[in-house]
């Protein structure tokens, strides 16, 4: 585990001309080790380009980027070593997929890390086993994978990597409900098995709602709000100010309490809001 900390940080797409654009304002944030983590936002708030702080692919023209309380900037030439403790995996990652198979693809983080041939293979082996890739697909040139199959092979090569914070922009990006439920769940038993400090991006409420523990929300490159689940959501009005909403579910349920059933408020779920309606109405 592993905690991210940033402190005035700011950030200019365009730096120095006529194009200069301001993509972070001076944010301050601490993203707790050890839980999932989800950043919300619209297109253009900032997301992406703060997460690319996180290890360095793109460095701060302001403040600083801590890791377990130590600059990552501190040492530039070391910048590849924060990369393996913090993986990044990009949104589309099935399109920087390039070896000849899946297995090489999922070892190029553990090669470069300087691990024995052993070590590697035990990785690229447990790596995929925890996304889902069956080992009869490692042989496989990863461009014969379906969108699906090669997501996974893409997360696959982070996590290979045993990375102390996993960061995901829009993992399920593109993908049908049951590509979303699936690569989520791979990412959760990572988290429970692994203990990793993991952040995702995501537009999706509903996503956020059912894995994320705490939530941090961006508006015009500023954090807006951050907190538990039932805290962001519990603050509906203030997330429509921004564009954003809370899940549909939960609309449901508060309009059912206002209609006087007896539910509880804080139900972001379907399966919570199918077991309360069971408790109610019985089986």
């Amino acid at each position: 585990m592993a905690e991210i900390k940033l402190e005035k940080l700011s950030y200019f797409h365009g730096k120095d001309t006529p194009y200069e654009i301001k993509a972070l304002d001076s944010v301050n944030l601490i993203v707790p080790k050890g839980m999932i983590t989800g950043l919300i936002g619209h297109t253009g708030s900032g997301k992406s380009t703060l997460v690319q702080m996180f290890n360095g692919i793109l460095r701060p023209n302001e403040g600083r980027v801590l890791l377990d309380g130590t600059d990552i900037w501190d040492k530039p030439k070391q910048i590849r070593q924060v990369r393996f403790r913090v993986g990044l995996v990009m949104q589309y990652p099935e399109y920087q997929l390039f070896e000849e198979t899946v297995a090489k693809d999922i070892a190029f983080g553990p090669k470069n890390m300087g691990l024995s041939e052993e070590e590697i293979r035990v990785r690229v082996e447990e790596a995929a086993a925890f996304v889902g890739l069956d080992a009869s697909l490692l042989s496989k040139s990863p461009f014969d994978l379906s969108g699906g199959q090669k997501r996974r092979a893409a997360i696959a090569g982070i996590i290979a990597m045993r990375p102390d914070v996993l960061v995901l922009d829009e993992p399920a990006a593109g993908l049908d409900p049951r590509g979303r439920e699936e690569i989520f769940s791979n990412i959760v038993e990572y988290h429970e098995k692994s203990g990793s400090t993991v952040v995702i991006v995501s537009h999706s409420m509903e996503d956020m709602a059912r894995y994320c523990d705490n939530l941090i929300v961006m508006n015009e490159g500023k954090i807006w709000m951050q907190g538990d689940r039932d805290y962001i959501f519990s603050r509906s009005e203030k997330l429509r100010e921004i564009g954003l909403d809370i899940p549909q579910v939960t609309k449901l349920m508060l309009l059912l309490k206002a209609q006087g059933v007896d539910v509880d408020g804080g139900i972001y779920t379907v399966e919570q809001a199918l077991e309360c309606m069971l408790k109610i109405y019985g089986r």
